[in-house]
C-alpha cells in the first residue's frame, strides 16, 4: 500500500508518532542512499590499532593502495585503553553515559593517530560522522577517518546488565554504513572470522564461513566476534544486509574483501 505525501501528512499531524498506522504509511517512503558507492571499514582497536606499528603500517600501505579504486569511511575502534577506562569508570560506580563518553575518547585518539599516518597522502580525520564533509573528502581523495563510536555520550541507552555501553564502535561503524547507504561494510580483526569458541583460548574451536544472525544466537555466538547489539541492528538494516569480518593482520585480505571476495566471515540480516 502506497501512501502519497499528503496522505502521510494528514496523519503526522493527527496522530501520534508511535501510531502504528502512520509508522507505516512512513515506511512505504524509499530510504535515498547517500554514499552508495562507498564502503565503511572498521579497524578493530585491540584486535589492530594496539599491536602497534607491525599491525598498523602494512595495513596503512594497504588502506592507500586501496583508495585508488575504492571510496573509504575508515572507522577506528577503541581497544585496551577503553577498557582500562571502563573497569576505573565501573568501580566509582559511573553510569553508563559517562562510560559512552570516556570510550569515546579513545576511539578519537586511534583516529587521530590513524589520521596522522595518512595524512601525507591527504586522508583526514573527520571529527563525530563528519556527515557534512565527508562526500567532499571521498570526492577529493578517496577516504576519510572518523572515530567509531557512536556519539550518544550521556544520551547512550542502558545495557540490560552492568553500565559497559551496548553501543560501541562496531555498532558506531554499522550505523553510519547503514545510514550513508554504502555497498558494503567490513570488519578488521586479528581472527579470520567468527569461530565456534574463542580460538585464542579454545583450540578446539573451528571457523565459520559463513552464517546468518539468527544462526549465531542459536549457537550462542552473539557476543564472540561483533558487539551483541550489532546483529539485532543488521536485522533491522534497509540497506547493508551482510557484513564481512577479516583478519587484518594478513596482507592482502583487506584488500580482496574491498573487491568483493568472501575472504573471512559473511553475516548475514536473514
Amino acid at each position: 500500500m502506497s501512501h502519497t505525501t499528503a496522505e502521510l501528512e494528514t496523519l503526522l499531524m493527527q496522530r501520534s508518532l508511535t501510531d502504528t498506522q502512520l509508522l507505516a504509511a512512513a515506511e512505504t517512503a524509499e530510504d535515498f542512499r547517500i554514499l552508495p558507492d562507498a564502503t565503511v571499514i572498521k579497524i578493530g582497536g585491540q584486535s589492530v590499532i594496539d599491536r602497534g606499528r607491525a599491525a598498523v603500517y602494512p595495513l596503512v600501505e594497504e588502506i592507500v593502495a586501496a583508495r585508488k579504486a575504492h571510496k573509504l569511511l575508515i572507522g577506528t575502534g577503541a581497544g585496551t585503553r577503553a577498557r582500562h577506562l571502563y573497569s576505573i569508570a565501573a568501580e566509582l560506580n559511573l553510569p553508563a553515559g559517562v562510560l559512552s563518553q570516556l570510550g569515546a575518547s579513545v576511539a578519537n585518539q586511534n583516529a587521530e593517530m590513524l589520521g596522522q599516518l595518512l595524512a601525507k597522502y591527504g586522508i583526514s580525520k573527520v571529527d563525530g560522522a563528519g556527515l557534512s564533509a565527508v562526500p567532499l573528502y571521498l570526492a577529493e581523495v578517496q577516504a576519510v577517518i572518523f572515530a567509531g563510536m557512536p556519539p550518544y555520550s550521556l544520551w547512550t541507552r542502558p545495557a540490560a546488565e552492568g553500565v559497559i555501553p551496548p553501543y560501541r564502535t562496531d555498532a558506531g561503524c554499522f550505523l553510519l554504513a547503514e545510514q550513508f547507504g554504502c555497498k558494503q561494510m567490513i570488519f578488521v580483526k586479528d581472527e579470520n572470522g567468527l569461530y565456534t569458541g574463542n580460538p585464542k583460548t579454545d583450540k578446539t574451536a573451528t571457523f565459520i564461513p559463513r552464517t546468518s544472525v539468527d544462526e549465531m544466537k542459536a549457537r550462542g555466538l552473539a557476543d564472540s566476534i561483533l558487539e551483541f547489539p550489532m546483529l539485532d541492528l543488521l536485522q533491522k538494516a534497509r540497506h547493508v544486509r551482510e557484513v564481512q569480518v577479516v583478519n587484518g593482520l594478513v596482507p592482502g585480505n583487506l584488500t580482496r574483501a574491498l573487491a568483493g571476495e568472501h575472504v573471512g566471515t559473511i553475516i548475514t540480516a536473514s
